[in-house]
């Protein structure tokens, strides 16, 4: 069985597409997936399979939409593949200045060339980002929440979910417990 992490778009934000952990746990376990283990509120699932990640994403959210009546967009990696993302990161941790934040989106998919171009367009001198692979890194050197580029990922043409730097880190950390 592979280790993998699911990443659940947009629920429990602001009060809206809630679903309770335990709840969501529960599901995982009904689809035949092994050590389910849940991290925070944002929809972070860690859990052991077989399949690829493309199948299991596109079976957890029809069970998604069944069990809640929600349509949340999943995006899968595995184990391996957060540990790349950590290893691979073009923004040092270490590096950065008071008040520097790195995101990571995490896409379904590679999107086009003009995807990307578009949102080149938010970059500046306070927020730039580097795509590899089906991850986008951001560098926010200002605020998040005042940001242009966050918003703008969900904007690709893709599924896409950002999970800051130290959520990222820990996610990984977890995965290698199961």
């Amino acid at each position: 069985m592979t280790t993998f992490i699911a990443l659940l778009r947009g629920i429990n934000a602001s009060g809206h597409n809630i679903i309770r952990m335990a709840e969501l746990k529960a599901l995982f376990e009904e689809l035949g997936f092994e050590s389910v283990k849940t991290y925070i509120q944002s929809g972070n699932v860690l859990f052991l399979a077989n399949g690829g990640a493309k199948e299991l994403a596109v079976k957890i959210e029809k069970a998604i939409a069944e069990r809640f009546g929600l349509a949340v967009p999943v995006v899968i990696r595995t184990a391996e593949e957060f540990d790349s993302v950590i290893a691979n990161s073009p923004y040092p941790p270490e590096s950065l200045a008071e008040g520097e934040l790195i995101h990571v989106a995490f896409l379904s998919d590679i999107p086009s060339s003009e995807a990307i171009k578009r949102l080149e367009k938010y970059c500046s001198e306070t927020e730039e980002f580097t795509l590899i692979g089906k991850n986008i890194y951001l560098l926010l050197r200002k605020n998040f929440h005042t940001s242009k580029l966050p918003p703008n990922v969900m904007k690709l043409g893709v599924h896409a979910t950002l999970r800051n730097w130290r959520t990222t880190v820990k996610l990984a950390e977890l995965a290698r417990t199961l």
